[in-house]
């Protein structure tokens, strides 16, 4: 048994689309986990134009995923940070305040892509920063960065449902220690900035946290658990994520570059973090305010 969701942002789902793609699909009852906002409906098998179906509901707004209905609801959130967690990029907005800006802009968009080595790009990009006062980063922390629509209350509600909570980042400890302690995660990992004389060296400490190491988050992490990889819900939204994305029960490419999004059956352009709760089958009257 499948079951189909499709998820717009809220008021903009339209619930004669809905039942008319039911009723193409032969599908079961149609559920409203928010009116106007998320729906889903059951399936006997996943339809073969999918895709072609789900090209044309992002020209109209929506969102749909085609998935198991058995072991939707996870155990686990395994989340990326920049772009995924928070709106920014946290290296960009650094490379910003020291004037390198627009440079460490298009090495994070073409790494994030998958068109270079994440560690080699981590390092160029670094370099890049070299001087920049420490005192820099709390200054980022409080006036450039956001976080993404939706994060809390995509924690609160899963914890309360007695999930575990990761945040693992190719960003750096300083960003993922304040973020993860505002949203609740139960841990956090990412790369460490050097610094010298209250300035930044220019340079990350080794081993630089990547791909693999995002990966192995995620053996880690589910073993000290005693969970199974099928218990956990990845997000992300770059091409340093794909490993973990490709190995958890659910992967998400949350508002991720293409090269990522053609290589997740999962993919969320239109919803914002609450997305991720109505795939499990959370009602919006489940959430937890935050």
């Amino acid at each position: 048994m499948f079951v189909a969701t499709l998820i717009a942002a809220p008021g903009a789902l339209d619930g004669a689309l809905v039942e008319s793609l039911r009723n193409a699909w032969g599908g079961g009852d149609v559920v409203w986990l928010s009116i106007d906002e998320a729906a889903e409906f059951t399936l006997a098998d996943v339809p073969g134009n999918r895709w072609d179906v789900w090209a044309d509901l992002q020209g109209q707004g929506v969102d749909l995923v085609v998935q198991p209905a058995l072991g939707r609801r996870k155990a686990m959130l395994l989340a990326d940070m920049d772009s995924t967690m928070i709106q920014q990029e946290c290296i960009d907005e650094l490379a910003a305040e020291a004037g390198v800006g627009d440079r460490v802009a298009d090495i994070t968009a073409r790494a994030m892509n998958g068109e270079l080595d994440f560690e080699e790009a981590i390092d160029e990009r670094v370099g890049l920063l070299t001087g920049l006062d420490e005192g820099v980063i709390q200054q980022v922390l409080e006036t450039r960065i956001d976080l993404m629509p939706g994060g809390g209350t995509l924690l609160a509600t899963m914890k309360a449902n007695g999930a575990y909570a990761a945040l693992v980042s190719g960003g750096f400890t300083a960003f993922t220690a304040s973020v993860a302690g505002k949203l609740g995660f139960d841990e956090n990992r990412a790369n460490t900035l050097l610094v010298a004389d209250g300035k930044l060296t220019g340079q990350v400490q080794r081993p630089i946290l990547g791909r693999q190491a995002k990966v192995e988050a995620l053996e880690e992490i589910t073993a000290r658990l005693g969970l199974t990889e099928a218990d956990v819900l990845a997000v992300g939204d770059g091409a340093n994520d794909l490993g973990m994305l490709g190995r958890a029960g659910t992967g998400v490419a949350l508002h991720a570059k293409p090269s990522v999004q053609a290589e997740c059956d999962v993919r969320v352009n239109h919803g914002d973090l609450t997305a991720l709760l109505f795939l499990q089958g959370y009602a919006r009257s489940e959430f937890v305010a935050v």
